[in-house]
């Protein structure tokens, strides 16, 4: 069995990687490892308030739209640079139209099902949640030109 983590996009033993992943902040999160690809998911260990900073990103590096960026502005994605696995979140919050849309398996009972980002979901839909500054425009610029 390995001694340390290595990323894999494919995950063939879920019971052995969960033993040799270690954790950068073990008292915020849990990685739930799942077998297949793009299966495992970061759950906070504690719960957090609103607006509270749950972990600072440094690091980040500007690069195309992707699967594996993130939106932070109208037109600014970035990379995390992280050679953990990914934290998970309402993605429509941040992202406009994903480069790679995927089906969630949040179990919420509101769940959206298929995350494609915010230009696929209804506005009331997105009234529902936190939505970053660049989010609400785009809707208000995409509500305004269907009336």
């Amino acid at each position: 069995m390995a001694s340390t983590y290595t990323k894999e996009d494919t995950i063939l033993d879920a019971g052995a990687t969960k033993l040799a992943y270690r954790p950068t902040h073990p008292e915020l999160f849990e990685v739930a490892h799942a077998e297949g690809s793009f299966n495992s998911q970061l759950v906070a260990s504690k719960d957090f308030k609103k607006d509270e900073v749950i972990c600072k990103i440094e690091g980040a590096t500007p690069g195309p739209k992707k699967y594996t960026t993130v939106q932070v502005s109208r037109d600014l994605h970035i990379e995390l640079n992280s050679d953990r696995d990914s934290l998970t979140f309402f993605y429509p919050s941040s992202e406009w139209e994903m480069d790679q849309p995927f089906p969630c398996w949040c179990g919420a009972a509101k769940c959206c099902k298929s995350i494609q980002g915010a230009k696929f979901l209804p506005t009331e839909v997105m009234d529902r949640y936190f939505v970053v500054s660049h989010i609400r425009e785009l809707l208000k610029e995409r509500d305004g030109a269907q009336e």
